[in-house]
């Protein structure tokens, strides 16, 4: 199924939803979004970053609702089972407003802040979803996907798939390059890191690396 009969506007609106639904055992079991980073939690880099380039903003999580919803709405993927990021991006997509959904992680705080320009301009009429990519890897929970994607994700979930880049592989697919922003997709997976990148953060005067407007 084709989006749309024409290619997208430059400025059609976009919804985004921030997947922060995960167990995060590496963290030691903390809800990802709001460990400190530079005096702030996670999730505000990440909005503060979002909300400029997007319409709405929506908050996928499973616990600590009441604190999310203090930052923008929240919807949970089902009942708390964690069944991973196609979950996440199953309930963004039947609960956002526009037609095209960003989705991201909570714990990214140097998302580029030319994310949805580049995802925009990669748009053809055809295409079903566009897809993020740091130079070495795909990063699927970065990606822009069009609600007719929610009956195949609904199926693709029921028969047991929990693999983004498999379902991906099964519609047609843009993938944008960030090769130019190193730390746009910096995964903080335990206090290790976290300090690290901190100590980084810090060092250079309080701005992320790797911040490229549009």
């Amino acid at each position: 199924m084709t989006p749309d009969s024409a290619a997208p506007r430059a400025h059609f609106p976009v919804s985004a939803v921030i997947l922060a639904g995960g167990r995060a055992t590496r963290m030691g079991g903390d809800d990802k979004g709001w460990v400190p980073l530079a005096g702030k939690p996670l999730i505000v880099h990440v909005l503060e970053r979002l909300r400029p380039q997007v319409d709405e903003l929506l908050i996928n999580a499973n616990r600590s609702e009441e604190r999310y919803r203090a930052l923008a709405p929240v919807i949970d993927d089902g009942n708390g089972n964690f069944l991973g990021p196609l979950a996440g991006m199953q309930a963004g997509l039947a609960a956002a407003r526009h037609d095209w959904v960003l989705f991201v992680p909570c714990d990214g705080p140097g998302l580029p802040m030319d994310l949805m320009s580049r995802f925009r301009a990669a748009l053809t009429p055809d295409i079903e979803l566009v897809v993020a990519h740091d130079g070495s890897h795909l990063q699927p929970v970065v990606a822009l996907l069009h609600k007719s994607l929610l009956p195949s994700l609904r199926q693709a979930l029921a028969e047991g798939e929990r693999k983004i880049a498999c379902w991906f592989a099964r519609h047609r697919m843009a993938v944008v390059s960030f090769v130019d922003q190193p730390d746009a997709f910096i995964n903080l997976n335990d206090q290790t890191e976290l300090a690290a990148y901190e100590a980084r953060l810090l060092g250079a005067s309080g701005s992320l690396a790797g911040d490229a407007r549009p």
